[in-house]
């Protein structure tokens, strides 16, 4: 199926387009075997004309049958094309960016791409309890691979190291899965879902009024 790409879209998220809108499924924690604990979860990837998404992901324990039981976990973040500061910019704090955006056609975009044919991206999620996650990674088409360049925790906060995460689209539906390194154990898996679009890329604009 064609990636449709919604309409005022600034050309820098055009490589990101295919995230966007709203997506809801089900998945399992930890390897998805045995007793491992179901969730279903409700995600939303979002423009407001910036070069960058927000991204809001919200999860709640599930029985077999996907019936919701109680909250699981919540998180925010920004995805974006990892490429240098230009003036036209934002940043930091409320310093405005220009009326142009730094890249302003698709050919400009296209200069980004690296030597794999994909495009080199950044993502920062928060959670709460006081850890926030850098990633950098890849996009190539439909397909996202992610690792933690840091992870920022507050004094209180659980132990936890480093993540990787990996996006896929496969006939439609956005596949996913998450492997932490936290509690002095090496790198293992967390969680892994298969959502479903449940509005068009349009509904994912972010209301400027």
């Amino acid at each position: 199926m064609p990636i449709e790409i919604p309409s005022g879209l600034t050309p820098e998220l055009v490589p990101l387009s295919w995230l966007i809108g709203e997506w809801e499924g089900r998945g399992r924690l930890g390897a998805g075997e045995g007793d491992d604990e179901h969730f279903v979860q409700h995600v939303v990837f979002a423009h407001s004309g910036f070069p960058y998404l927000k991204y809001t992901a919200e999860s709640w324990l599930a029985d077999e049958d996907g019936k919701r039981i109680r909250p699981l976990a919540t998180e925010v973040g920004y995805w974006q094309l990892d490429r240098p500061v230009q003036d036209a910019d934002g940043g930091p704090g409320l310093t405005p960016p220009d009326i142009v955006p730094a890249y302003t056609s698709a050919d400009e975009v296209e200069s980004l791409r690296n030597s794999s044919d994909g495009f080199d991206i950044t993502v920062t999620i928060v959670h709460p309890g006081s850890i926030a996650e850098l990633y950098y990674g890849q996009i190539r088409g439909p397909q996202i691979q992610l690792s933690t360049d840091a992870v920022l925790r507050g004094a209180h906060a659980r132990d936890y190291k480093a993540a990787t995460r990996i996006f896929g689209l496969v006939n439609s539906d956005l596949f996913w899965r998450w492997d932490v390194a936290a509690g002095g154990e090496p790198l293992a898996p967390h969680a892994s879902a298969i959502l479903h679009r449940v509005s068009p890329p349009e509904s994912g604009r972010v209301p400027t009024e």
